[in-house]
C-alpha cells in the first residue's frame, strides 16, 4: 500500500500522550497513530450501518429487490 504524507495539528496534551505511548511500546507515533484511526474507522463503519439500518425503517432510504435493481439497471439475470 502507498504511503501518503498527511499534516496534522494536535492538541499539546494528546501530542505528549502520543509520545508517552509510542516510547512505552516501543514503536512509531506513526503506527500509534494508524492503529488509533484503524479502530475508530472500525469502530464508525458500525455506526454508519445503524444509521442507514433506521434509516431504511423510517423509510428514508429505499430498497430494492434483486429483480427491481437489474430491471432499473438493464441487467439481465443470467440464474433464471
Amino acid at each position: 500500500m502507498a504511503t501518503i504524507k498527511k499534516m496534522i495539528s494536535l492538541d499539546e496534551e494528546i501530542a505528549k500522550e502520543l509520545e508517552i505511548v509510542a516510547e512505552a511500546l516501543h514503536t512509531t507515533q506513526k503506527e500509534i497513530v494508524e492503529r488509533a484511526l484503524d479502530f475508530y474507522f472500525d469502530y464508525t463503519d458500525s455506526v454508519v450501518a445503524d444509521k442507514i439500518l433506521d434509516d431504511m425503517k423510517e423509510g428514508k432510504i429505499r430498497t430494492f429487490t434483486q429483480d427491481e435493481a437489474y430491471k432499473i439497471l438493464g441487467i439481465e439475470d443470467e440464474c433464471k
